[in-house]
């Protein structure tokens, strides 16, 4: 089966699933927002819980997984949803064998988390119950990493810790930490060299400055990883997938001041683009206040434009609109349009594919040449027709 890629219509929020074309489809679920009423056939929007499930396999004691769960942030359009759908604490204390496949709750095998994005969230703003209830959780699964001297520790219980902490916090978890600029290929343990490796991009250390740890905190810490997904076995580099959570203008100039030399960190064939489709991921100026007036940053823009052949940008949003709302902004769009036409690829908004009133999961399938858009979308199935390349032919390694 060939790795696929799946964007849930969460509105302005994310829940992206990554399957690996790996023999064991290795699961890879990228924040959650499952509204209210998105697990209910006649709710109001799209029963987004019963499109997950019909991805994820079932283990042994029949209960649907992930083998890995990264948070970027923990705002509540990345969160919501976490401790209704999924399964927190040890697996030995899991209530619901017994229950209709339907009720079960998801198991995450491994946790990907950064406590440094939630030490600058929480002097940012009030964290909702559910990120309060994965940082609980993030920190319970560090607990026993320690205490089992980070070998032998079981599904379930199983953490990567995404970049140091401050005060030498996480100095000691060696074996489960990864530092920035670092790449791995492990998931849930289990080395996936030739079908995914990763690398870590955000979020920054801490800054000695107080007033620039302060510039960072406000500007939507997030974890930033580029993954390179392998199409099959003998192609490992079929897509490289950007993804950065929230991550505003003050990231993006950083992150291109240090990698302008060598860009190739920063390239994608396809971008979430970060905060759904924000105008202050690519300025300083208000959109609402100066609109035609507000001015891009260079280096924000340059950071996000290193594209490969046949890019295709992705917002994770609402329907988007010529008018003054941030996010998704317009003019955020006209740039991601700009800079995928120049890699001869394309945009796309979640939130109007097909349409407006009925949006469904966005799924590309890894290729060779790139990714391909599915033609239709169909719950528990990663084989599909496809409409189109949305890459032009290229070599891979």
């Amino acid at each position: 089966m060939p790795a696929t890629i799946t964007f849930h219509p969460v509105g302005c929020g994310d829940m992206t699933l990554l399957q690996l074309a790996d023999s064991d489809q290795t699961s890879i679920l990228v924040d959650i927002n499952i509204r209210a009423g998105a697990d209910d056939p006649d709710g109001e929007h799209r029963d987004v819980v019963s499109d997950l499930r019909g991805r994820l396999k079932r283990d042994a004691k029949k209960r649907p997984y992930v083998d890995a769960f990264l948070m970027t942030h923990p705002d509540e359009d990345h969160i919501r949803g976490l401790q209704k759908h999924f399964h927190l604490g040890p697996l030995a204390d899991y209530a619901d064998d017994e229950k209709p496949d339907a009720e079960k709750k998801i198991v995450i095998r491994e946790v990907w988390s950064s406590p440094l994005v939630y030490r600058r969230a929480d002097k940012s703003h009030v964290l909702c119950d559910d990120a309060k209830a994965f940082n609980k959780e993030a920190k319970r699964r560090v607990g026993v990493n320690r205490t089992k001297g980070f070998a032998g520790v079981e599904e379930g219980d199983r953490i990567l810790v995404m970049g140091e902490d401050e005060g030498g916090k996480t100095d000691d978890l060696g074996p489960i930490l990864v530092k920035v600029d670092e790449s791995f290929s492990t998931v849930n343990t289990a080395n996936k060299a030739g079908y995914f490796t990763a690398t870590l991009l955000a979020p920054m250390p801490k800054q000695a400055d107080a007033a620039e740890e302060e510039k960072l905190g406000k500007n939507h810490s997030s974890v930033i990883l580029n993954m390179k997904i392998g199409a099959d076995a003998r192609t490992s580099d079929g897509c490289r997938f950007l993804v950065a959570g929230d991550a505003e203008v003050l990231i993006w100039e950083r992150l291109w001041n240090k990698h302008k030399s060598n860009q190739a960190v920063l390239e994608y064939d396809l971008l979430l683009a970060p905060h759904h489709c924000s105008w202050h991921t690519l300025s300083w100026d208000s959109w609402s206040e100066l609109r035609e007036k507000a001015e891009v940053s260079a280096d924000a823009r340059s950071a996000l434009g290193v594209t490969r052949a046949g890019a295709v940008v992705v917002a994770s949003s609402r329907a988007i609109k010529n008018d003054d709302k941030d996010p998704p902004c317009i003019r955020a769009k006209r740039e991601y349009e700009s800079i995928a036409k120049d890699a001869n690829g394309s945009f796309k908004c979640v939130g109007e594919i097909p349409s407006e009133e009925e949006p469904e999961p966005l799924t590309f399938n890894v290729t060779a040449q790139g990714v391909q858009q599915v033609a239709k979308q169909e719950a528990g199935r990663k084989a599909a027709a496809v409409i189109g390349s949305a890459a032009t032919p290229r070599p891979h390694g």
